[in-house]
């Protein structure tokens, strides 16, 4: 095929009107505002660079066009990739990537949007439905639309295969558009995606509600002690204790109180004599806890009754595997708590002993707290109830979770998707992942899971999918931290898998600066029974003794 040229990239019928009937979700009008030409760089290929919006059909104040942006190579592969967004979303994509090993690059179309809303608009936005709407599903449709109008008018034809590639709030999108708009798309990579984003949202601040009596607080200084105590039951159930928990299955189950599989007191050895903490301010792995902060552990690392009946007759919300996260120092976002962080070192407003001055509460999802769910901008999120909030709550659920686990539409029209996630995200709950994961199966069984999806997970690793091991094991030495390999082009798997027919094996070899290790697929976990901890070929993919 001729190379795509500057000429046909700025002529008139690149920019013509599109109608709003081309869209197959409602707007009331596409525009293209920017065509422009780059020459190639050092980092990206020459390529036409398109820009819009599409626009609502609501009218009020708070309504929000979606901008969107299509990249067209000079010389096109015949394939397109849809870049997915992350945490609230709020920009489009970086749609020529950032070197020249970018899907852009090896000649795919890529495109997204900034899902309806800017980063830095006023928080109005989150009170208008179709907004939220179009921040849960509506706005993949909407951009794929009118990419494919620019694709057809760019090169005379649609692309041969479509894909959609995101982590985060992105892998949710790679989940729903598999879900909702299956004919749309060839193969899906989703990492660590936030399934259940409605709960997502609300699970660290109904976390802080159950702090709000002092007693119930677990501070960070207790971190260590809960550290040592998840290694000390768990690092020894892969067969080698070395400050990693590979097996998240067994590990889960124990302290996941609402399970029915494992203990009912998985702290008891933490537990403070007579119920008093003497030593409050202990930092150390003997740090006692007391029977009122052991039930917010609970509360913490099992699922969640939600109140609600959220999407598919769900009315659970797995919260926070055990991550040796919880001792760590979490990422900085301003003047808010990590998304997602486990030990708060600071008592917030409407919390008992917390000063007049004290801030409110704020996690980078809260906008759909106060927004979305409480409908007023300006509350505080820790006022949250099921009482007053719990029918918006179910409503919402509807437009924002990612949770139908039949695929069989996506899966007969030979379509693949690829899921990985880490067990020690603090953002998004892998206990909600592995819930997910578990859900397919039950669904569609097995068999045909295999047939068209690969569900991966990488032990002991966070947002990034990258982790290292403990800074103490199972026996409660202090270690060196060391990193846990996790390097892998899941892209490749998926492109070959789809054009080729080349299924991925259920085992891959994932690789990093400390050697080698295997990636199996749920329910297995990496189990040590070789000699050499760094290479894969001491590992088997085993399955756990709490699998389902």
């Amino acid at each position: 095929m001729q190379p795509l040229t500057r000429e046909q990239c700025i002529a008139a019928e690149i920019a013509a009107a599109v109608p709003a009937t081309a869209i197959g979700e409602p707007v009331s009008s596409a525009q293209i505002t920017r065509v422009q030409w780059l020459d190639a760089t050092n980092s990206a290929p020459a390529h036409c660079r398109i820009d819009g919006q599409l626009n609502p059909v609501d009218t009020s104040d708070t309504a929000r066009p979606i901008h969107f942006g299509v990249a067209l190579p000079a010389n096109w592969n015949g394939r397109a990739v849809q870049l997915g967004g992350g945490g609230m979303n709020g920009t489009v994509p970086a749609l020529a990537g950032r070197n020249m090993q970018s899907e852009l690059a090896q000649g795919y179309v890529t495109y997204g949007s900034d899902s309806g809303h800017a980063m830095n608009d006023p928080d109005a936005w989150a009170l208008n439905d179709e907004a939220i709407r179009n921040l849960g599903y509506a706005q993949m449709k909407k951009t794929h639309d009118m990419a494919y109008v620019l694709i057809q008018r760019a090169y005379a034809r649609a692309p041969q295969f479509n894909y959609y590639v995101g982590g985060s709030q992105g892998g949710r999108e790679g989940l729903t558009v598999a879900q909702r708009y299956p004919q749309d798309y060839n193969g899906v990579l989703s990492s660590v995606p936030i399934v259940g984003f409605s709960s997502l949202m609300l699970g660290p601040t109904r976390i802080r509600i159950q702090e709000k009596p002092g007693a119930t607080w677990v501070p960070p200084v207790k971190g260590n002690a809960i550290l040592a105590e998840m290694m000390r039951q768990c690092d020894n159930l892969d067969g080698s204790v070395d400050g990693v928990i590979n097996n998240y299955v067994d590990c889960r189950a124990i302290f996941n109180v609402n399970d029915k599989q494992g203990p009912q007191q998985p702290w008891s050895k933490l537990q403070c004599k007579d119920n008093k903490d003497l030593t409050p301010n202990d930092e150390s792995t003997a740090a006692c806890l007391t029977s009122a902060q052991i039930d917010t552990l609970h509360y913490m690392f099992s699922d969640l009754n939600t109140g609600v009946t959220l999407p598919f007759g769900r009315t659970n919300f797995g919260m926070w595997a055990p991550s040796t996260a919880i001792a760590a120092k979490l990422p900085s976002f301003g003047n808010m708590s990590p998304p997602g962080g486990l030990l708060m070192k600071e008592r917030y407003r409407g919390q008992e002993g917390a000063a007049e001055t004290a801030p409110v509460f704020a996690t980078l999802g809260s906008i759909g707290v106060t927004g979305f769910v409480m409908q007023d901008v300006t509350a505080d999120p820790l006022d949250f109830s099921l009482e007053k909030h719990g029918a918006r709550y179910a409503q919402i659920a509807q437009w924002l979770d990612s949770t139908q686990a039949d695929f069989n539409t996506f899966a007969k029209q030979g379509s693949k998707l690829i899921i990985t996630v880490g067990t020690d995200d603090t953002i998004a709950p892998s206990g909600e992942q592995l819930n997910f994961y578990q859900s397919m199966l039950d669904v569609m069984g097995r068999e045909a899971v295999d047939n068209f999806a690969r569900l991966f997970v990488l032990p002991q690793t966070g947002h990034g999918l990258s982790g290292t091991s403990a800074a103490i094991d199972g026996d409660g030495k202090v270690i060196t931290p060391a990193e846990i390999p996790s390097r892998l082009d899941r892209f490749a798997l998926l492109t070959a898998w789809v054009e080729r027919g080349v299924a991925p094996a259920l085992t891959q070899e994932v690789t990093g600066a400390t050697g080698t290790r295997p990636l199996c697929s749920y329910p297995n976990y990496p189990h040590f029974e070789g000699d050499d901890r760094t290479a894969s070929k001491s590992y088997v993919c085993r399955q756990p003794r709490f699998a389902q």
